[in-house]
């Protein structure tokens, strides 16, 4: 057996493993069979726990009993059991007149108790136990009374009401989902959000291109213009164009409107003849190319002000690192938005990731060349998916509405695919052994250390972020010698960061953010301690960051050439581009 077949298998193993992974939509049968063979095996082995199992469950069953009993005859009676914060699927008035009261409590009942049954449980694995407990969550919820028309009293109201037109449209809804996803065409309703014409709409030109980027310089809006230009690193797991959807919530808009010469890597949607492309190929191509470019183009090879969202935040703070030492008039001050630099805590979704689980990913790929868009979809779809696939389905089908379509909405329709080596050594490297805070890992040949980075940094995660948990995100004031300002906002892992101003009398959400800044020499802050010490504010976090920028900006001088064909950059396509047309 010779090396390559010792680390990577053997293609007849991987040729059957890829057919099994497309029917397990990519979750490895064996992760969760060891994950659940540790649990049971110590449950089974626990006659305490087990019989705590069975009081906790005859005291349900008497509470249940009692409200059974005597509740629903009575008006006002509180519920045996709440719903768990966040839960609405049962807080129409529909849902508290019985038959209908009495199944949702035994459905959280039940929800209950398997909670208990799977947690707590000595000797599991840590990791196990969060896979097995998640499992039954997830089953649990595709079992909800809300999901069934003769269960759910909301559905069987407005049957009776219109007649059954619901039933009727939501089985046009299904044709209609079905046959846009046989033909490739993105849910109802993104149709309205265009490219180049509702969305991503900003003025500007591509001004450079490689195999993996182009690079979009942005028209400038004000008559003069800070010295030091910002470029925008989005991760490549989706398109660029969330920070440039329409007008209103534009971030690089935004930008550009307040002074700030703006440019923005747009990635490539790669596809099996891009199989080879490594995490280093990404960091050449993308961020260090663009530096490269940006400071060629801007007069004077000025410091830039360099901004990463979600993946492309990691890939810059490696780069970052990296340049600290061979480039130290490169960075003015790194912005991370919803990005990882640590992932000993990077939340569900590390439920997927593990040894077995990458290898059998590792397969899919390697016979396809890629990660598919519909693959990743369903991983992050199960991480809400009680929002996101449950409670849609119920809209969609059984009440036959349309949720109304935003921007932000279609965007998040709009995947790409993931090259296959660049997602293992991605997976393995970061997720896995998590080289990057550990100080292994190797970029181009060469160790990086986070800990060289000294530049200002400006670092903003969100209060319901399943990607990237704001305290994974907080370990960048752990493992840098930089001052770090630091923003927790409300919002989930987009919405949060796609967040302009508005008048108060537009902010249905009531926005706010809790902002603090680390200096280099403080003491260590845990999250909880920098919590207590954060400043809570209304509103959006864009002006202060904003504000932030600017601090560190020289005064504004007329704006840049729009590229540099003498230096080789010469100002080619308009923005947005081709590369995020690309399907």
């Amino acid at each position: 057996m010779d090396d390559e077949e010792n680390v990577h298998g053997f293609p007849l193993d991987r040729l059957l493993h890829a057919a099994q992974a497309r029917i397990t939509g990519g979750i490895s049968p064996a992760a969760l069979q060891q994950a659940f063979s540790d649990w049971a095996i110590h449950l089974v082995n626990q006659p305490g726990k087990q019989a705590d199992l069975v009081r906790k469950a005859a005291r349900k069953w008497l509470r249940f009993g009692s409200y059974a009993l005597r509740g629903p005859m009575k008006p006002n009676t509180p519920p045996a059991i709440e719903p768990l914060a966040g839960d609405r699927r049962f807080l129409g008035p529909d849902w508290q007149a019985p038959p209908f009261s009495l199944w949702w409590q035994g459905f959280l009942f039940t929800q209950q108790w398997w909670h208990n049954a799977t947690t707590g449980v000595r000797g599991v694995n840590p990791r196990h136990a969060e896979i097995v407990h998640f499992a039954a969550r997830q089953f649990l919820d595709a079992l909800s009374p809300s999901n069934f028309p003769l269960t759910n009293p909301e559905v069987l109201r407005v049957t009776v009401e219109s007649g059954g037109a619901n039933l009727r449209q939501g089985a046009k809804n299904w044709f209609e989902d079905v046959e846009r996803a046989i033909l490739g065409r993105g849910p109802a309703g993104t149709d309205s959000f265009r490219i180049g014409h509702e969305v991503a709409v900003t003025p500007g030109k591509v001004v450079y291109s490689n195999r993996l980027i182009e690079l979009i310089q942005y028209e400038p809006a004000t008559p003069t213009t800070f010295a030091e230009p910002v470029l925008i690193v989005p991760a490549w797991i989706m398109k660029y164009y969330i920070l440039d959807l329409s007008p209103a919530n534009s971030l690089v808009r935004y930008l550009v409107e307040r002074g700030h010469t703006v440019f923005m890597i747009s990635w490539k949607n790669p596809t099996e003849g891009d199989r080879d492309l490594g995490m280093d190929d990404y960091l050449e191509l993308g961020p260090l190319k663009a530096l490269e470019a940006v400071r060629a183009i801007v007069p004077n090879n000025p410091k830039v002000h360099a901004v990463g969202y979600c993946l492309g935040g990691t890939l810059l703070a490696i780069a970052a690192a990296r340049l600290a030492r061979a480039c130290d008039e490169c960075i003015k001050t790194l912005t991370l938005l919803a990005a990882q630099t640590d992932f000993t805590e990077a939340g569900e979704l590390m439920l997927f990731i593990n040894d077995s689980q990458v290898a059998w990913l590792e397969d899919m790929m390697w016979d396809q060349g890629y990660l598919d868009t519909r693959q990743m979809a369903g991983a992050f779809q199960l991480l809400r998916s009680s929002d996101l696939v449950w409670s849609t389905m119920v809209r969609h089908y059984l009440l036959g509405k349309r949720a109304p379509m935003s921007d932000l909405m279609a965007w998040n329709a709009d995947a790409t695919r993931m090259p296959q080596r660049m997602h293992s050594e991605y997976l393995r490297s970061l997720f896995l052994d998590n080289d990057l805070a550990a100080g292994r890992y190797r970029a181009q040949g060469q160790p990086v250390s986070l800990a060289d980075i000294t530049v200002p940094i400006f670092c903003v995660s969100t209060t319901r972020d399943h990607i990237a948990p704001w305290k994974s995100a907080y370990k960048i004031t752990w493992l840098t010698n930089s001052d770090v300002t630091f923003v927790l906002a409300s919002g989930g892992h987009n919405a949060g960061i796609v967040s302009p101003p508005r008048p108060a009398a537009n902010n249905s959400n009531q926005r706010e953010f809790w902002i603090n800044t680390i200096a280099s020499d403080d003491w260590h802050l845990d999250a909880d301690a920098w919590l207590a010490r954060a400043t809570r504010r209304g509103g959006s976090w864009w002006p202060a960051w904003a504000k932030w920028l600017e601090a560190w900006s020289i005064d504004p001088t007329s704006p840049p050439p729009m590229g540099s064909p003498a230096l080789g950059y010469p100002a080619m396509d308009d923005a947005p581009g081709s590369y995020v047309r690309m399907s």
